[in-house]
């Protein structure tokens, strides 16, 4: 498998949104209809379950200005998914390319947790309107500090809404640390 960059986001009205643009941006609640909530790029890197293949993987970002801000590593018995978050999406995607690694790409929302906003709230905002959470791994590198989580759902632009309108933070690429502390 190889990675494939989606097309232009779309608001629920179809106008194409820019994923950058509103990361940091306060969306008022009466023009949060038609918002795309702001994303990042996970990537899914299929690797043969051997020795030292996962070092291989993170070695490949540390001479690069492409940080890994986050980690999740799921095992099989001839094989493993390690779902990575970078900095720079597009650099990890010609990175990956590069190291001739087989990955996926898709969005996935960051959400930070603090100031009152709990993970039990969150997931009772999203089952409160019938989304299913797939998976959700921390970050490691947030220049805040404060607790972020990623998470794939059944509907992104349904999900971002509604954690925006309890007043959930959503970070985008842009908000991702540029180098280690």
């Amino acid at each position: 498998m190889t990675g494939v960059a989606a097309g232009p986001k779309r608001g629920i009205d179809g106008e194409d949104v820019g994923k950058d643009s509103m990361s940091q941006a306060a969306v008022p609640l009466e023009t949060a209809y038609g918002y795309s909530p702001p994303t990042v790029s996970q990537f899914s890197v299929f690797l043969t379950n051997k020795v030292g293949k996962l070092f291989d993987l993170v070695e490949a970002f540390d001479g690069s200005s492409c940080h890994i801000c986050a980690l999740s590593v799921h095992e099989a018995s001839d094989h493993a998914v390690v779902r990575i978050i970078t900095n720079c999406a597009s650099e990890a995607r010609d990175l990956l390319k590069r190291e001739s690694l087989p990955f996926s790409q898709r969005d996935v929302l960051v959400v930070e947790i603090g100031d009152g906003k709990t993970l039990a709230s969150m997931c009772l905002c999203l089952l409160a309107a019938e989304l299913s959470i797939h998976f959700a791994y921390p970050l490691m590198l947030r220049d805040s500090g404060a607790p972020t989580i990623a998470l794939a759902v059944d509907d992104l632009t349904l999900a971002g809404q509604i954690l925006r309108r309890k007043e959930f933070r959503l970070l985008g690429e842009a908000d991702l640390p540029a180098k280690h502390e």
